[in-house]
């Protein structure tokens, strides 16, 4: 007989792992205990050797589903075992010289089994919302401390029943040391105006029935919930949220009304049954049979996002109604989700006709994760419920964190080889949303238990997560936007040495003071190089011009960098400039020769903004990228011949001029060509150009791999006709999956950055 102790380290908190051991030890005949202790799992067992064998085999090959082991650990035990014969679940306790970081399970969408007790009308917690068990429920959100027990989380302010303790405490029970247990007896309750329980849910489905527009407390925050098939109530919607056109994410009953709403392939179908339930988007289609959506939820789109129920609630709300829903981020426009009570009602009063909460406190705010895929490359577009704050690998040893850009911002700390990319915060647009920056990151941070010494921020001065990190009492390391993009694409996938970064996004402040965003560099993870870009072109009026992209096809005609080629004649510009504001036309005219508040960008976004603008799809954007969406959705799978295009040497670079470009497709434009196949060649115009400035770049000696970063690489079309184009030249290329790979993946990228300049001090 051998005594072991043993240590589990990974995500082995709140997702059942205790029972997991028990239920394993007790099957091979072991005694001993296990506990949870600081942010791992701990214990010790007693028995054969081959059995000790087989149970370290078996906390690895078999844990439970939501469960991330990273490491089994066994040390001998020095004497006698305290404990006596069995084995048992100890009282968790922290280790307080344990320094190493803790890893936080993400929430996890309703399970099978909890989804069939919900439906059975003899079960006790039928139709009960807030139905969860080991295998799923709130986990990130309502944590407070760790390590994970009910005390240290906000079902604390709920005392179990003794039906729910004896579930608790009984081995064999699913609910065996589920933290977050609850009954109708013992647990949450909804609430309406007044009502409790079922009939605050029935005075919920009435009103969305009727028309109106419900805020609903889900795990991570409130949300806005509305018919998707109502088109006034859509509309509603957007008045009220002043939200004018970026698409509605959709949530409906099952997997086969999603099917007769979209196309979805076998990848697509395993991201929106995982736990994690992201939005998924997808191609749209319209069966025969299948309820309508109204043309407000997704204008001028061809994709939709969809995604499945989180949690008992959201069953019962889709199986009363039965039809698909807007279920959108509870807030206003620009403002963080909504997590507390109070500031719900203050918030979005104006909003919604009626608030479904309960009196379960959310500690963290996490809004719903967004994907989508191509082929079976997955991109994260938005990583908050479900996938953060679950730890990625980054070769890291001393404590950093990256302070994010200012769009789609995140936060990331890393430590010990992994790193905690935050969730989600939004735009960095005012107070509130920096309030909520701060919070997630205090929270995360003594959670985790990491303590940066470093802190790694965006080159550009007025970005609030760069002064945030100016004002910290740390190391700071000032990163480059396009390096941090890339950075994070080969940060994850495990690339140490000198790569090919491509980085394609609207705007980022380069080294040399002038703004960014269609780049070339030869990097690795600590520095870089520019070896190719964009032409530039001047932004009249600076972020009106982002705003306005008939303003930045303006600034592109007019003052587009002279690289050797004729700007378009202005018999074929006529057609675009007639349609605007003779008034708006004279003015930029006039910014653009004399060179005020023109910053010069040589930005792959901006060129998406002028295309769009010249074809008449977009001369105004309510929410950022939205000129290049409706581009890609214009192009759909149109075949189209190339436009003309140019790569010259100037300054030392590989320089694209898009002159003949535009030009081109002016042309085709006056001569009738549609609009459609215009949109495709645009697209494959700007495939070929950038094959061919990495041709160039790695002729004169650059890595053979590719790393993929930029907001502009969530556009699929771009993404396939560049991978394919790439690999025909015999290079490696690599796009991020688990990390977004717009503006929601810079901090992660900063971070690794900020590793590697400190290892290489070393």
């Amino acid at each position: 007989m051998n005594a072991r102790r043993f240590r589990v380290d990974g995500i082995v908190q709140g997702v059942g792992f205790r029972p997991f051991v028990y239920r394993t030890a007790a099957s091979l005949g072991l005694d001993g205990w296990v506990a949870n202790v600081n942010g791992h799992v701990e214990g010790e067992v007693t028995g054969p050797p081959r059995a000790i064998h087989e149970f370290a085999v078996r906390l690895r090959a078999d844990a439970p589903v939501l469960a991330r082991v990273r490491q089994v650990r066994l040390t001998a035990v020095a004497g006698q075992p305290a404990y006596a014969s069995g084995f048992h679940v100890r009282r968790s306790a922290p280790a307080a010289a344990d320094r190493a970081p803790r890893e936080i399970p993400p929430d996890a969408a309703i399970c099978d089994a909890c989804l069939r007790e919900l439906r059975d009308p003899r079960d006790r917690r039928h139709r009960y919302p807030f139905i969860n068990c080991t295998d799923c429920g709130p986990r990130a959100t309502i944590i407070e401390d760790l390590p994970y027990d009910r005390v240290r989380t906000t079902m604390r302010h709920f005392p179990m029943c003794p039906a729910c303790a004896a579930e608790y405490a009984d081995p064999a029970d699913r609910r065996f040391h589920a933290e977050p247990i609850a009954c109708p007896v013992c647990g949450p309750e909804a609430a309406w105006e007044g009502l409790r329980g079922e009939p605050a849910v029935r005075a919920a489905v009435e009103t969305v029935a009727g028309g109106g527009i419900v805020a609903v407390k889900g795990l991570g925050g409130y949300q806005l919930v509305c018919d998707a098939g109502d088109p006034a109530a859509v509309a509603e919607l957007r008045r009220r949220k002043h939200r004018p056109a970026k698409p509605f994410a959709v949530m409906v009953r099952d997997l086969g009304a999603a099917a007769r709403l979209a196309r979805i392939s076998a990848t697509e179908h395993a991201a929106l049954t995982s736990p994690e339930r992201p939005v998924v988007l997808l191609a749209r289609q319209r069966l025969r049979g299948a309820p309508p959506l109204a043309g407000g939820v997704h204008p001028g789109l061809t994709r939709v996002g969809l995604f499945l129920p989180t949690t008992g609630l959201h069953h019962l709300l889709l199986d009363d109604l039965d039809r698909p829903l807007v279920v959108t981020s509870g807030n206003r426009s620009d403002e963080p989700i909504a997590i507390d009570d109070t500031e719900a009602v203050r918030a979005l009063s104006s909003v919604a006709d009626g608030f479904l909460t309960h009196d379960r406190p959310i500690r963290s705010r996490y809004d719903d994760s967004v994907v989508q895929f191509t082929g079976r490359t997955r991109i994260t577009i938005r990583r908050a419920r479900g996938l953060a704050p679950t730890p990625l690998p980054l070769a890291v040893r001393e404590p950093v964190a990256g302070a994010g850009a200012q769009l789609k911002h995140t936060f990331t700390l890393a430590a010990d080889g992994r790193a905690h990319l935050g969730p989600h915060t939004g735009d960095l647009a005012d107070t509130a949303t920096h309030d909520a920056f701060l919070a997630s990151y205090d929270h995360l941070k003594r959670l985790t238990g990491v303590e940066p010494v470093a802190l790694a921020h965006d080159l550009h001065p007025g970005y609030l997560s760069t002064r945030w990190a100016t004002r910290q009492p740390l190391r700071r390391i000032p990163v480059q936007h396009h390096h941090a993009h890339v950075a994070a694409c080969a940060a994850e996938h495990g690339v140490r040495g000198p790569f090919l970064g491509v980085a394609y996004d609207g705007l980022g402040l380069g080294d040399d003071g002038t703004l960014w965003g269609g780049e070339i560099l030869v990097a690795d993870l600590s520095r870089y190089r520019r070896v190719g870009r964009f032409a530039t072109a001047p932004l009249p009026g600076g972020d009106a011009a982002v705003r306005h992209p008939s303003r930045t096809a303006l600034g592109q005609l007019l003052g587009g960098e002279t690289l050797g080629s004729p700007r378009p004649y202005p018999w074929l510009t006529r057609p675009f400039t007639d349609r605007l504001d003779p008034a708006e036309v004279t003015a930029v005219r006039a910014m653009v020769a004399r060179d005020v508040n023109c910053p010069r960008a040589s930005s792959a976004g901006r060129l998406f903004d002028t295309v769009a603008a010249l074809l008449g799809l977009c001369d105004r954007v309510s929410y950022e990228g939205e000129a290049a969406v409706l581009l890609e959705a214009a192009a759909g799978s149109e075949h189209a011949v190339p436009l003309a295009h140019r790569v010259v040497r100037a300054q030392g670079l590989w320089v694209y001029d898009p002159a003949p470009t535009l030009t081109d497709l002016l042309e085709r434009r006056v001569n009738g060509e549609p609009v459609r196949r215009l949109a495709a060649a645009f697209h494959l115009t700007l495939s070929i150009v950038t094959a061919e400035l990495v041709a160039r770049a790695v002729e004169e000696g650059a890595p053979r791999t590719v790393c993929l970063g930029g907001g502009c690489f969530v556009n699929r079309r771009l993404l396939t006709e560049v991978t394919r184009r790439l690999r025909a030249q015999g290079l490696r290329v690599l796009v991020g999956g688990r990390v977004p790979v717009g503006d929601g993946g810079i901090s992660y990228g900063q971070a690794a950055v900020a590793a590697a300049q400190l290892a290489a001090e070393r």
